[in-house]
C-alpha cells in the first residue's frame, strides 16, 4: 500500500518496484571508480531515491516531486568514466522513467524543492 490514498494511481506494486530498482541501480554505482563530479550527483540522486524505497511510499504528489529532483541530479551526470556505472546509471533512467509513467506524468518538476519536507 503506497500513501494515503491506496486507490491514488494504478500500480502501487509496480510503482514500489521502479522505486526499490531505481535506489538499487543508483547504489550500486557507489562502489564503482567513477569521476568526482558525477559521484556527487549521483550520491545525492540515490540519497533522494533511498528516502523513497524505505518503508511506504508517501503521496503521489510528494512521490512526484521527490522523482523530479532525482531526474534533475541525474540530468547532470554526464560520463562516469566507468562502462558498469554508465550502465546503472541508464538502468536507473529507465527505471525512474517508468515510475513517472506510472504516475502518470512523462516528466518530473526539475528541481522544485519544498523545504517543507
Amino acid at each position: 500500500m503506497t500513501g494515503s490514498d491506496p486507490e491514488s494511481h494504478r500500480g502501487g506494486d509496480d510503482l514500489d518496484r521502479l522505486v526499490t530498482t531505481l535506489h538499487d541501480r543508483l547504489a550500486a554505482t557507489a562502489t564503482r571508480p567513477v569521476r568526482e563530479e558525477a559521484s556527487r550527483w549521483l550520491g545525492e540522486a540515490e540519497a533522494v531515491a533511498g528516502d523513497l524505497a524505505v518503508g511506504p511510499l508517501p503521496d503521489d504528489d510528494v512521490v512526484r516531486r521527490r522523482l523530479g529532483h532525482v531526474e534533475h541530479l541525474l540530468s547532470n551526470v554526464g560520463e562516469t568514466e566507468d562502462e558498469a556505472a554508465d550502465e546503472h546509471v541508464a538502468s536507473a533512467r529507465a527505471a525512474l522513467a517508468d515510475a513517472l509513467a506510472t504516475l502518470g506524468d512523462g516528466g518530473g518538476e526539475r528541481d522544485e524543492r519544498d523545504e517543507s519536507e
